[in-house]
């Protein structure tokens, strides 16, 4: 069997802190002749990183590929970049989505090794996520979504770690970490949707659109990661001028327009909306709640 040609794409923008010990560990994972059916390369897409990434990066590891950005490429932006270059250039079989925050599991790769002459071209693989720093608390085993009902969420998140996430599962759509696709996936539907969703949904619309598409969903146990989920997303700190501007930011996961869009995409009825109305419902109710409550002396637990 030909080794099959594997190219992990890292978007940065800035925090060389995790960047190093990203690369390094990679290094060290993509020694050529550790595998048996797949060759690593690393691309990092440097999206404007003002903290000297790129001239760390160069004067490093040499062997990185290094994309340069504007500032503006987003993360959609950014994995289509490498994407290009993986696929044009380096004519690779598969794209790993990864960030340079999470931590993999000592045997990961070996894993993914012995997995890649079973998933062909016709199956997106997904890894269990872990919080980091809460080793057995899952953060997603992939992603659910009804069309009809509106329901949008991942599945095992927050749960511990059980029976129920030890053997591969279906999902409609995965997160943009640790998510292995295969080229012709992307031949077939296209590149990441960086006009309409260039932060979040990104990897959930390039995703469901796949399986839509009649490709294959699956996450496998055996690829763990841990992921830092306190460098993702803003929150509203309980401040209510932050609260609003989670409406309209590109870097929240509440942007209005861009929850509305994929609603107006993928939703089959009407009612499915009322899934997103009460994300909001409950987003600004417990803002509300927890101020009351502040004013009387509980404190909302950490």
């Amino acid at each position: 069997m030909l080794m099959k040609k594997l190219s992990v794409l890292i978007p940065v923008h800035n925090n060389l802190a995790y960047t190093k010990t990203c690369i390094e560990k990679l290094m060290a994972e993509s020694v050529e002749g550790r595998f048996s059916n797949m060759s690593l390369s690393l691309v990092v897409i440097d999206d404007g990183s003002t903290d000297g990434t790129r001239t760390w990066l160069v004067n490093n590891h040499s062997g990185v590929t290094v994309l340069d950005g504007d500032g503006n490429l987003w993360w959609s932006g950014g994995i289509n970049a490498g994407a290009r270059y993986a696929i044009e250039v380096q004519k690779a079989d598969y794209v790993l989505l990864w960030n340079n925050d999470i931590v993999a599991d000592t045997d990961y790769f070996t894993e993914l090794d012995r997995l890649v002459p079973l998933l062909g071209d016709h199956i997106i693989a997904g890894s269990k996520i872990y919080r980091k720093g809460e080793d057995n608390i899952l953060w997603s085993y992939g992603g659910a979504f009804n069309p009809r009902t509106g329901s949008k969420y991942m599945y095992g998140y927050n749960k511990a770690d059980g029976d129920d996430f030890q053997k591969p599962g279906n999902a409609d759509w995965l997160p943009g970490m640790g998510t292995l696709i295969p080229a012709k996936v992307i031949e077939t539907i296209g590149y990441w949707d960086e006009k309409n969703f260039p932060q979040y949904h990104g990897d959930s619309d390039f995703t469901y659109r796949a399986r839509l598409a009649g490709f294959g969903i699956k996450v496998y146990p055996g690829l763990k990661i841990w992921n830092d989920t306190t460098n993702t997303g803003l929150s509203h700190q309980g401040s209510l001028r932050v609260l609003i501007r989670l409406l309209s930011d590109i870097k929240s996961n509440y942007n209005l327009k861009k929850n509305i869009l994929f609603y107006r995409k993928y939703a089959t009825s009407i009612f499915a909306y009322r899934f997103l109305f009460m994300a909001y419902f409950m987003l600004f109710g417990g803002f509300f709640k927890w101020k009351i409550l502040s004013a009387l002396g509980i404190r909302k637990p950490r």
